[in-house]
């Protein structure tokens, strides 16, 4: 195995792994490419010295042949999947983990556009029934967000639209947004309805 910096031993790419997912829920994508510039790296370390003796990289004798330019990265890549696959079914690694942590660190702070939207650079989504739990909650979501950045109802167009651009900016829906200006402009409705407890 190789040497990391100041003489200590490299961690094996498994080790790594599992120290990511022990700090927090990752998905597969998003492991993969932290993983990806280690693998690599261990890889070419590997040719260099002749063999491939990480057990998480993958043993095999070096081919008699120069291999082609594109060869190294496409056997890397086909056994960090290998590992990806083997976190997931000894269930180190589990995107529907990962989706209820990201859902719950957003859902107090985000609409559902941004949730999803981050979601998706996972490549990632939500379950019918999270869909439906966080559709139920936008608006009381929405209320409280609009209540800890603003303590008055907008008492311009311009100060409307600030709110408005806020409140969008967090990802939350038009529908919500409209719902809880309206209320805001409404006396007396916001002081009691604009910051309800969440279940």
């Amino acid at each position: 195995m190789g040497r990391g910096a100041c003489g200590a031993p490299a961690r094996s790419l498994k080790a790594r792994a599992i120290q990511l997912l022990s700090q927090r829920e990752h998905s597969r994508l998003e492991l993969r490419r932290k993983l990806l510039a280690h693998a690599l790296a261990q890889d070419a370390q590997a040719r260099e010295a002749g063999s491939h003796d990480d057990p998480d990289i993958g043993a095999g004798e070096p081919a008699a042949d120069e291999p082609a330019a594109d060869e190294p990265a496409t056997d890397v890549l086909a056994r960090l999947d290998a590992l990806l696959d083997w976190l997931a079914a000894n269930h180190y690694l589990c995107e529907q983990r990962f989706v209820e942590s990201r859902v719950h660190a957003r859902a107090a702070r985000f609409g559902n556009l941004r949730i999803r939207q981050e979601l998706a650079q996972h490549q990632l989504g939500l379950s019918a029934d999270a869909e439906s739990a966080l559709k139920d909650s936008e608006l009381a979501r929405a209320r409280r967000v609009w209540a800890r950045k603003f303590s008055n109802r907008p008492a311009t167009p311009a100060e409307h639209a600030k709110q408005t651009r806020f409140l969008a900016g967090r990802g939350f829906s038009g529908e919500a947004i409209r719902r809880v200006l309206r209320e805001a402009d409404r006396p007396g409705v916001s002081d009691e309805t604009a910051a309800p407890e969440l279940d």
